[in-house]
């Protein structure tokens, strides 16, 4: 079975103008996917948390690259190696990684991305 070789992200813009993730991911194969999951825009006190930069003059402080940095830097190189149809043993890796109730460590917006195109690329 292919193992993941990279996990990359960068900032883009949803269909409503608001900056949000999109994950690219590669097989050891070749295989690539890439994903986005747009925002969501509940704010609940039982809601996993994205994080969003704040600073005021990108976005309106809603820019995500602390999540892209996130991902490039630390839960990508996290899963590399792994089996992409495991999809529970990188989701709890990462989720662990975390160690929040909410994900506001590394940021929903980080992590969900990573397990949607997990299973791109075991498909």
């Amino acid at each position: 079975m292919a193992k993941i070789a990279k996990i990359w992200a960068r900032e883009i813009l949803d269909s409503r103008g608001i900056p949000t993730v999109e994950v690219a991911g590669q097989l050891d194969s070749g295989h690539i996917a890439v994903a986005s999951v747009p925002g969501g825009t509940s704010i609940g006190s039982h809601e996993d948390l994205e994080i969003r930069d704040g600073d005021q003059k990108r976005y309106k402080g809603m820019g995500v690259l602390k999540a892209v940095e996130n991902i490039n830097k630390i839960l990508g190189p996290l899963v590399y190696g792994m089996d992409p149809t495991n999809q529970e043993e990188i989701d709890k890796k990462m989720l662990d990684a975390d160690g929040t109730e909410n994900q506001s460590k590394y940021g929903a917006n980080a992590i969900l991305p990573i397990s949607e195109i997990m299973t791109k690329l075991a498909s």
